[in-house]
């Protein structure tokens, strides 16, 4: 079957980056593109025309949330809330998951359905622990991975694990240390990557996903690194994304996260680091924790960085700046570790906080925040047939509709759809030639039901605190209402 998809512009691939084709056509057979341009004159089974729109090349997401998302009710709590998010003793010595294995998986498909809409066509996968009985394991990535193939998305995937996990004593935020458990869960980790590499008709790749540094022994990173490269699959740790992270980190070992992991050999190619922002130079970091260039160290080893400016936002952090990384050789890749999962919106406040810090228009241009989104991530784990469209990649895009009032005029493309548009503007997500998405609408699976479900996820979710907290409040008063509810 060959489908050729006619638009107002077609962000084409041309001497190693994207171009724009206005009037032009995207051509694909089964799951890779033939044509890319205009003048297509070869035999064609369907045809669609987009009209007003952008036909683009699927967002790539390697911090994409498979959850429902805490920052509703985590991003805004007083300092003497705060502790009451993290598990008390009491909670951390007896408890059990807070949902049944069907309910987890129902929080996968349903953020999964929230990441097609908005573009994304292939992914790497972050949870929350808090209500798990320690971390993920084989059993629920393998849930993962069915539902990943259900839906028909691509995805990168791993079982997080972690040798440490936060509690509280009401007075101080700590952490329980259990190293066999850490090991245990990287060889699940190890044992999903050898079973699931290639799945669903290489849909599904693998990848380890240790949790953050700061709950990771030396032995778990050591051994992370080593299983990563004997698998020669990427691996992503959170580092250099919190002050009290810097503080543990800075205590076990003397140095700060970034030349620690330079260290013990984990910074490399393939390697992703979610954040990245607590180094010296940075408006937020004390200077007490020494003087260096942690960012050299992540260009001389090749590692990439993920910046997920909605939660930053949300968290009051920011990368200082995307662009200065960006000039000192590494590769920044966007993520959006929210929900909703919008990409474009995340370009768009990547480009105002960067703006803002430098105080200068040019920096953080709609066209590199665009190739953070697509080419760049697909060049760090090594695709040259992702964030494309170009012939022989894979038919992976999504339209983008320009004649909605909201949009407004527009000019160039790429700057409208950062500036002017949202994810809710995507009207089709095609992956590897199978349309995911159309009129706005997931038609792979049934998803009549899954808002109704996930509200009472998050209720049930928000419920649980309670339960966790050291000092057992309710509900209105360790998570009160922006105002009285009457």
């Amino acid at each position: 079957m060959i489908t050729r998809v006619k638009a107002k512009y077609v962000i084409g691939f041309e001497n190693g980056d994207h171009c724009i084709l206005p009037d032009a056509e995207l051509v694909y057979e089964a799951t890779r593109i033939l044509h890319v341009g205009r003048g297509y004159s070869g035999r064609v089974d369907v045809e669609f025309d987009a009209g007003n729109s952008v036909v683009a090349p699927g967002f790539i997401d390697l911090n994409a949330l498979s959850d429902i998302d805490h920052a509703l009710f985590d991003s805004w709590t007083q300092p003497d809330r705060r502790l009451g998010l993290v598990w008390s003793e009491e909670y951390l010595r007896d408890h059990g998951p807070v949902f049944t294995r069907e309910e987890e998986v129902f929080r996968r498909e349903f953020a999964l359905s929230q990441l097609a809409r908005n573009g994304v066509t292939t992914l790497m996968p972050i949870a929350s622990e808090s209500y798990k009985e320690w971390c993920e394991d084989y059993e629920d990535m393998a849930d993962m991975a069915h539902a990943v193939t259900a839906l028909g998305l691509r995805a990168y995937l791993g079982p997080s694990y972690r040798t440490a996990v936060p509690y509280t004593d009401g007075k101080r935020l700590l952490l329980h240390v259990n190293e066999a458990r850490g090991l245990g869960g990287l060889d699940e980790a190890v044992r999903f990557a050898r079973d699931y590499e290639g799945a669903a008709e290489d849909l599904i790749r693998t990848a380890l996903l240790p949790a953050r540094i700061e709950t990771q022994s030396e032995g778990t990173l050591r051994a992370t690194r080593e299983a990563a490269d004997a698998l020669n699959i990427p691996v992503r740790l959170h580092a250099a994304q919190g002050l009290y992270e810097v503080e543990r980190i800075w205590a076990r070992s003397g140095l700060r996260p970034l030349p620690y992991l330079a260290e013990i050999g984990f910074l490399k190619p393939r390697t992703f680091i979610p954040h990245a922002w607590a180094v010296p130079g940075h408006p937020h970091m004390p200077k007490n924790f020494g003087e260096g260039d942690d960012v050299a160290l992540l260009s001389d080893s090749g590692t990439n960085v993920l910046f997920c400016p909605i939660p930053m936002a949300h968290y009051g952090g920011c990368l200082h700046t995307y662009d200065s990384y960006r000039q000192k050789g590494v590769r920044v890749v966007l993520g959006t570790d929210s929900a909703p999962p919008n990409m474009i919106r995340a370009m768009d406040l990547g480009m105002g906080m960067t703006k803002t810090f430098t105080a200068e228009r040019s920096s953080a241009s709609a066209a590199d925040l665009f190739r953070s989104a697509t080419l760049d991530p697909a060049e760090a784990l090594g695709r040259d047939d992702l964030g494309r469209l170009a012939v022989g990649a894979q038919a992976d895009y999504f339209v983008l509709d320009l004649s909605g009032p909201h949009v407004g005029p527009h000019l160039d493309p790429i700057r409208t759809m950062v500036m002017n548009c949202d994810g809710r503007d995507i009207t089709r997500v095609v992956v590897a030639g199978r349309t995911v998405v159309e009129d706005g609408n997931v038609i792979t699976v049934d998803t009549s039901d899954y808002l109704e479900r996930a509200q009472d996820f998050m209720e049930r979710y928000v419920a649980s605190l309670t339960i966790s907290d050291y000092a057992k409040r309710p509900l209105d008063e360790l998570l009160p209402s922006s105002y009285p509810i009457r």
